[in-house]
């Protein structure tokens, strides 16, 4: 009667968007200021026989298998922070062939400014993945190995 519930309501539902329009930020992850590579070898061990619907043996356990061998990476993973227009126009640079990931910023947002389509990396579970903590960053397939590569990019301003 006195209209609480509703504006309860209300109020959560406003937060739930603003939690989806922006979602919180990956932490831990900062900008690049120097750039380094590492090589990243995404195989992993199977722990118990895998088969097929057939009973046909895919893969045993114990034996390693490298992901990449069976179907390669589509496209580059680019992770930038959104709030960055450095980093974000680097990243629209890199063309159709990536998939821009955001960690921090608001996807929706740069979504209909560049027509295009953007990801937010939810609670850091591919940066963390990949061991990146500096952004812009790139991973892209060389082989059966995946190399990732923290960017570091000009300040405006002249500086480094």
């Amino acid at each position: 009667a006195t209209g609480k519930l509703e504006e309860l309501n209300q109020r959560f539902a406003d937060k739930v968007k603003q939690r989806v329009m922006r979602p919180v930020p990956v932490s831990g992850i900062s900008r690049a200021e120097e750039t380094r590579s590492w090589e990243f070898d995404p195989s992993i061990v199977v722990a118990n026989d895998i088969r097929d619907h057939k009973g046909n043996l895919i893969a045993a356990a114990g034996q390693r298998v490298n992901p990449l061998g069976l179907s390669g990476l589509s496209k580059t993973l680019v992770f930038v922070d959104g709030d960055d227009e450095d980093q974000v126009a680097w990243a629209l640079n890199e063309g159709d062939r990536a998939k821009i990931i955001f960690v921090d910023g608001s996807p929706f947002e740069l979504m209909k400014v560049h027509q295009r389509r953007f990801y937010f990396d939810q609670a850091g579970k591919l940066a963390s993945h990949f061991g990146i903590t500096k952004t812009p960053a790139r991973v892209e397939q060389q082989g059966e190995i995946l190399l990732v590569t923290e960017q570091a990019l000009p300040r405006r301003g002249g500086g480094a």
